[in-house]
């Protein structure tokens, strides 16, 4: 499906999360996003009460998109939960070497926003919750002693990992990450890590 033959909201909204992506949440204005997504302005007061209801709304969408990605991904890169642990930093790598990575949308915007009530915040608060769920089911499943405590320390990894790329421009710290992981969770499983 094509941007154009999409309705006014979801061209807002599309267009929102790519600007507000690849510059920023400050960065990018509402003319720029109703000129950019070829809608009118009273559509965008029509769909949204303001600038950070579209944007929220947006991150919402990308954390769907993201996460079922994400998911569907590490879950194909091994076939036993252990090995999809670190399957999930090869996955990071693919994201980094794509041409379209910009560092997480969601820290990007928590780190701008800064504040904890803002509904924005929420969102990427949220994300990470989801995150931190998904890499907890695979610390379970791989038989971690303490698979809360491992799925913190790798969601602390996979974030690393992201700001690393971000600022070097080197997809490299995906690896780098995911020799850290194979330590961890070995030592978690009771199985050869490091």
């Amino acid at each position: 499906m094509t941007t154009s033959s999409l309705g006014p909201r979801e061209r807002l909204l599309e267009t929102a999360e790519r600007l507000v992506y690849a510059s920023s949440i400050q960065g990018t204005g509402v003319d720029a996003i109703v000129r950019e997504s070829g809608t009118a302005r009273k559509s965008f007061y029509l769909y949204f009460s303001s600038k950070e209801a579209l944007v929220a709304e947006a991150l919402r969408r990308r954390d769907e998109r993201w996460m079922n990605w994400f998911e569907r991904c590490t879950l194909a890169s091994a076939t036993t939960p252990s090995k999809r642990l670190l399957g999930m930093f090869d996955v990071l790598r693919e994201w980094f070497t794509s041409g379209q990575y910009h560092g997480c949308a969601f820290l990007n915007a928590a780190g701008e926003i800064k504040s904890p009530e803002n509904e924005i915040f929420k969102v990427s608060r949220l994300h990470k919750e989801r995150l931190l769920t998904f890499i907890e089911q695979l610390c379970r499943e791989s038989g971690a002693r303490d698979p809360v405590s491992l799925a913190r320390q790798l969601l602390v990894l996979v974030d690393g990992a992201i700001a690393v790329a971000l600022v070097s421009g080197e997809p490299t710290a995906a690896g780098d990450a995911r020799q850290i992981a194979a330590c961890l969770t070995g030592a978690a499983t009771g199985s050869a890590g490091c």
